[in-house]
C-alpha cells in the first residue's frame, strides 16, 4: 500500500507521516518514505506552494522506493487535494477534510468550485470527513482552546489510518507523552484525537473494510531492526567510525537544508565523546574541522552544495596537506540556492573537480538510506588510511528518507584505528612526506609530539622532507604521487545483477538504486533480459568497472542531473553511455524508468 498524507505546512503531516510510519516498522512490514515539503518556514496558508506531504510505501514483501502513485490521500485542505489529485491513479481512496471547503479557502487553492461536489474526482473513491469538526468535539472538556484543540486533527487522522490499516497504537501513545511530558494537557488532547480517530474508523459505514498488510518477515536477514533515515543512519555511522578508530569525532559544521540533521544528531552524541562546532559560516567550519585533524581528531564537515562551493579552497588545503578528512554533501536542487528541501544528485562533478589545480579526491555514494552507515565508515576508512579528504555524497531523498535497518552487531564492524607518528622518520629527524609504500600516505603527527615539529601550510612541500619547495621537478612528482595515491585505494569490485545473459546494462549511483531495481524487477516479471550494476564508488572507480563496461553492447546510465556519471564514464572508458536524466526535484518513479529502459533494450 502507499498512503501520502498532505496538508498545509502548519497541519503537522511531517510528523503524522513518521508516526505512521513507526507504527509500520514495529509491525514488521517493509516500508519506504518520501517526505515533500516547503522550503519556505511557512508558505501562506492554504495555498500550493505551502502543501507539505509524507508518502509511505509499505508490504510483506521487500520493496524498494517510496512508491509510483498513492492508493489513500488524506487531503487536509483544497489546497493539499489540488496538489496531489495528478498523482492518483483511477480507483484511488481519497480522504479529506470537508471543514476546510470552505469558499476562501477553495478560493486560495485556485478552484472555481468545490471539486466535492463537480464531479471531477469522479475517477476516485471519496470519503468526506469533518475531521476539524470531530477532533473538537471529541476535545469537547478540555483544558485546551479551540485553536489549540483543531491543531490535534491530524493525530485524528492518523487514528483513523490506523484503524483501516491494523497498525499498532502503543507506540504513538507513548511518543505523544514523551515529546508533551512539559505540556500533559497537550499529549492527552492529542491521545485522545488519535483514540477517536480509531474509534470512528471503527463505527463509521463510510468504511465499509479495513486492510490488512502482513508483516515482511522473509525480506529480512534475522536481527533486530529500527526505522532509520539517511542522515540518522549517517550521524550514527560517523559515531560507530569513532568508537572504531578509538579517536575524537569532531564535527565542524553551518546549518544548511538537508544537512542539518546531522549536526542535530551529533550535537546529543557527548557519550561517544562528539564534539560539535556551529560555526558562523561554512568557511570556518570546514577550517575548524580541518584543524580538528590536523590535532588528531577524526574530522567531519557537513553541508549541501551552496556550502560545497564555500569549502573548496580548504578542501585543495586538506589534499596539499594530506589529512583525513569527511565531507558530507547531503545534495539538494541547484545551482545557488536552487531547491532547499528537493533532491538532486548534481553535485558529482564539483566532488570530483570544484578545485583548484590538480586536488584528487575520493567519493563514496550511498545507495539507500541504510546504507548511509556503513557509507560513513567506509569514508572514515579512506580518509584514516590515506590521509585524505572524501566526499560522502547523500542526498535529500536518502537523508529524509527512512526504511526498516538491521542493526549491526559491533563486532561486524571494520577496525579503523591508526598509529600516530611517535619518533623521528628519517635518523633523528621527522620528515613529514616520507611515505608508506603501500597505501603512499605520509604520517600523522599529533602537534606537540617532541621532536616532530613540521611545516604546515598550502604552498608546495619538498617530496619527503615537507620543506617549502618551487622546484618544477618536484611539484610534477607531488601532483602525480597525491593522484597515484587516490588511484590506488582499494574499493570493492563492482558487483554486476545479470541472471539471463543480457545484452543491455543499467549503470546507477547514489539514490537511484530503489527505482532502478524496481524497474529491472518490473522488465525481468515481464520477459525482457537486462543487467543491472551500482556504483558505490566514484573515484577511483571500481578496477572492473571498464570489463564490466565492455561485455554490454548498450549502456543506460539514469541519474537526477543531465548526465555527470556519464561523462565521466564515456571520458574514462570511452563508452557510449546512454543519459536518461531527471532534474525535477524529485526521484525517479519505477514505472518511468522502466518505460526508458524498455525503449533502449529495444531501441
Amino acid at each position: 500500500m502507499v498512503i501520502r498524507f498532505a496538508g498545509d505546512s502548519g497541519d503537522g503531516m511531517q510528523l503524522t507521516g513518521d508516526r505512521f510510519t513507526s507504527q509500520t516498522a514495529s509491525f514488521g512490514n517493509d516500508l519506504s518514505t518520501l517526505p515533500d515539503f516547503p522550503a519556505e518556514i511557512r508558505a501562506p496558508a492554504g495555498t500550493l506552494p505551502g502543501v507539505s506531504s509524507f508518502q509511505v510505501h509499505f508490504a510483506d514483501h521487500d520493496i524498494l522506493t517510496p512508491g509510483d502513485a498513492p492508493d489513500v490521500l488524506v487531503a487536509m485542505n483544497p489546497a493539499a487535494l489540488k496538489a496531489n489529485t495528478a498523482d492518483l491513479p483511477r480507483g484511488a481512496e481519497i480522504i479529506v477534510n470537508t471543514d476546510e471547503f470552505t469558499p476562501r479557502n477553495l478560493s486560495r487553492a485556485g478552484y472555481d468550485a468545490s471539486p466535492l461536489d463537480d464531479g471531477s474526482l469522479a475517477a476516485f473513491t471519496v470519503h468526506p470527513v469533518p475531521l476539524t469538526t470531530l477532533t473538537v468535539g471529541a476535545l469537547t472538556g478540555s483544558p485546551l482552546s479551540r485553536k489549540e484543540a483543531e491543531r490535534a486533527k491530524n493525530m485524528f487522522a492518523l487514528g483513523l489510518l490506523s484503524w483501516l490499516y491494523h497498525r499498532p497504537t502503543d507506540g504513538t501513545e507513548r511518543f505523544l507523552r514523551a515529546k508533551f511530558a512539559r505540556r500533559p494537557e497537550i499529549a492527552e488532547a492529542n491521545i485522545a484525537a488519535f483514540r477517536a480517530g480509531w474509534n470512528f474508523g471503527e463505527t463509521t459505514e463510510d468504511f465499509a473494510v479495513s486492510y490488512e498488510v502482513a508483516p515482511a518477515g522473509r525480506a529480512f536477514t534475522p536481527g533486530t531492526y529500527r526505522n532509520i533515515s539517511g542522515n540518522l543512519a549517517l550521524a550514527h555511522g560517523l559515531v560507530a567510525a569513532g568508537v572504531r578508530s578509538a579517536l575524537p569525532l569532531f564535527l565542524g559544521s553551518y546549518p544548511i537544508t538537508p544537512a542539518s540533521d546531522i549536526l542535530h544528531e551529533l550535537s546529543r552524541r557527548k557519550d561517544f565523546g562528539v564534539r560539535t562546532f556551529q560555526a558562523e559560516d561554512e568557511i570556518a567550519a570546514i577550517g575548524a574541522a580541518l584543524g580538528a585533524s590536523f590535532g588528531g581528531s577524526l574530522a567531519v564537515t557537513t553541508t549541501s552544495g551552496p556550502g560545497v562551493a564555500l569549502k573548496s579552497e580548504t578542501i585543495g588545503l586538506a589534499v596539499s596537506l594530506e589529512l583525513p578528512l569527511v565531507i558530507v554533501d547531503i545534495q539538494r536542487g541547484g545551482p545557488s540556492t536552487g531547491l532547499p528541501t528537493k533532491t538532486e544528485q548534481a553535485d558529482l562533478l564539483q566532488a570530483m573537480y570544484g578545485r583548484n589545480g590538480e586536488a584528487p579526491v575520493p567519493i563514496v555514494a550511498p545507495a539507500t538510506p541504510g546504507e548511509c552507515f556503513t557509507a560513513a565508515l567506509d569514508a572514515a576508512r579512506i580518509a584514516l588510511a590515506y590521509r585524505t579528504p572524501v566526499f560522502l555524497l547523500s542526498d535529500g531523498y536518502l537523508a529524509n528518507g527512512s526504511e526498516p535497518w538491521r542493526i549491526p552487531d559491533p563486532d561486524e564492524l571494520p577496525d579503523l584505528r591508526v598509529e600516530f607518528a611517535t619518533t623521528p622518520n628519517h635518523g633523528d629527524e621527522f620528515w613529514p612526506y616520507l611515505r608508506d609504500p603501500v597505501t603512499l600516505a605520509r604520517p600523522w603527527a599529533v602537534p606537540g609530539t617532541p621532536g616532530l615539529e613540521h611545516r604546515i601550510g598550502g604552498i608546495e612541500k619538498q617530496d619527503s622532507t615537507g620543506n617549502i619547495s618551487y622546484d618544477p621537478a618536484n611539484h610534477d612528482f607531488m601532483v602525480r604521487t597525491r593522484q597515484a595515491k587516490i588511484d590506488g585505494i582499494e574499493v570493492p569490485d563492482l558487483e554486476v545483477d545479470d541472471p539471463h545473459g543480457a545484452t543491455t546494462l543499467v549503470l546507477g549511483w547514489g539514490s537511484t538504486y530503489g527505482p532502478i531495481t524496481a524497474a529491472v524487477r518490473r522488465l525481468r516479471t515481464a520477459g525482457e533480459s537486462i543487467a543491472q550494476a551500482h556504483l558505490r564508488h566514484l573515484n577511483p572507480f571500481p578496477a572492473n568497472l571498464g570489463s564490466v563496461l565492455a561485455r554490454y553492447d548498450k549502456v543506460v546510465v539514469p541519474e537526477m542531473n543531465l548526465g555527470q556519471l556519464a561523462t565521466l564514464i564515456r571520458a574514462k572508458y570511452l563508452v557510449d553511455a546512454h543519459s536518461y536524466n531527471q532534474v525535477n526535484g524529485m526521484p525517479f518513479k519505477a514505472e518511468q524508468l522502466a518505460t526508458a529502459l524498455k525503449e533502449a533494450i529495444d531501441d
